[in-house]
């Protein structure tokens, strides 16, 4: 059989040889697109994609440049101490802006204002002025709820209000001392925020309508953004309320089981973690912290604790900061004394409680967690990058990028954001 002939000279070997090539070239181009993939994870919530303070992206540097920390921009923002939500581009928070409690959306490439609703009046109380709960992204809607309790839902993509209702003063509920900062959950079509009131302690809200679905518990309101945990083997929701921590059934509503927990001024802040099933919670005010089992035996629930450390000598008193469990130990924020003056950075074996390492006097902080470093923002607005590991404290990186701040580093798409009182800072984490 004769060769046909080719223009471009190319043998049947040669042809070979270039779908050879142009089939690596292919699968390096789908290698490249899932590390893209890998590097854009959204951070629609408090504490991240699955309330664990945690982030799945990878190839993020560790230590910063010679020259400081990359700022791709810094905008003005305003008060509150409301943390960052990031997803498809938009950076959502909530300021006092005109004296209003104001839900902003920024661009994630520039900071460029991309639309700004208020929401309801300046809020301020003896704890200080603003917001404090973190907005929630959850498809094409925006939850918020304010200092004094009022729960709104906005369009993603206009920050249009489309329902809003006060839940502590419809429910006859009491306002949190320092003001309410539970950040909205949605599970499904529903969203769910803590109110304090009688026979209300937990409330949900239908997503779209903004119908109440169901009410449960009757507990201090206290100041835990509530999760959705494995609680041996089955999904609850998990709140931590000013008295309790309460397991309930997340569709229905129903109460499953109650572990008291009470700490002074109803201080329980952090967002209760799962560890292989169990549930661990922390507190400040020298209180302390627990893991706890929960069995389901003949259809009731009963609540053991694994083990406790309590007092003043806890191994781990979180004040406002909730640790961050990688690999079976807990990192985080062991404040010591009443109201913390001095703070710890201490690594924890999750299993058995036991103190691995301390950094003493760390300072007070706040951290997030990726690509195996600890990102820790700190009160004096400083950035620290340390090395996630039980091997010891290793600090990586430190540079001043802000003013006073309370908040955790928010990491998306390869970029951390961060805000105080004045500013909002984008900053290149990409190697």
């Amino acid at each position: 059989m004769k060769r046909l002939p080719c223009k471009h000279n190319l043998s049947l070997c040669d042809n070979k040889s270039l779908l050879k090539s142009l089939s690596l070239l292919f699968i390096l181009a789908i290698m490249l697109c899932q590390t893209s993939l890998v590097v854009a994870d959204p951070w629609p919530q408090i504490l991240g994609p699955n309330r664990d303070g945690i982030s799945q992206e990878k190839n993020l540097i560790s230590s910063w440049p010679a020259a400081g920390p990359k700022i791709n921009w810094r905008v003005t923002g305003g008060i509150g101490m409301s943390g960052i939500v990031v997803d498809r581009g938009q950076v959502i928070t909530m300021v006092e802006s005109n004296q209003q409690q104001t839900v902003i959306a920024l661009a994630a490439g520039s900071g460029k204002v991309v639309w700004q609703t208020p929401v309801a009046p300046a809020y301020k109380n003896a704890m200080g002025p603003g917001s404090r709960a973190t907005p929630t992204i959850a498809g094409d809607q925006v939850f918020i709820f304010t200092g004094e309790g009022i729960l709104a839902a906005l369009d993603f993509e206009s920050g249009k209000i489309q329902w809003i209702h006060n839940v502590v003063k419809d429910l006859k509920g009491k306002p949190a001392e320092y003001g309410m900062a539970s950040s909205p959950l949605v599970i499904g079509n529903q969203v769910i925020v803590t109110a304090g009131a009688a026979n209300g302690a937990v409330v949900a809200f239908d997503t779209k309508t903004g119908k109440q679905n169901w009410q449960t518990g009757n507990e201090t309101t206290g100041y835990s953004s509530a999760a959705i945990l494995n609680v041996n083997g089955e999904q609850q929701l998990v709140a931590f309320t000013g008295s309790a921590l309460l397991g309930i059934q997340p569709t229905g509503g129903q109460l499953l089981w109650r572990y008291p927990y009470v700490t002074d001024y109803n201080c329980n802040i952090v967002t209760p973690i799962s560890i292989n099933g169990d549930v661990f919670i922390s507190s400040g005010e020298n209180h302390g912290c627990v893991l706890l089992s929960i069995q389901k035996q003949a259809g009731q629930y009963a609540v053991k604790e694994k083990w406790t450390s309590l007092t003043s000598r806890s191994v781990m008193r979180n004040e406002w900061q909730t640790s961050v469990l990688l690999d079976g130990y807990l990192y985080g924020m062991d404040n010591v004394g009443s109201a913390g003056p001095v703070t710890h950075l201490t690594c924890i074996n999750a299993v058995t409680g036991e103190r691995v390492w301390q950094q003493l006097r760390f300072g007070k902080s706040n951290l997030s967690a990726a690509d195996g470093k600890l990102f820790i923002s700190t009160m004096k607005g400083e950035l620290v990058i340390v090395k996630a590991s039980p091997d010891g404290y290793q600090e990586l990186g430190r540079a001043t990028v802000i003013e006073t701040t309370r908040q955790a580093p928010v990491i998306s798409n390869g970029q951390l954001y961060l805000r105080d009182n004045q500013k909002i800072v984008c900053i290149d984490l990409k190697k």
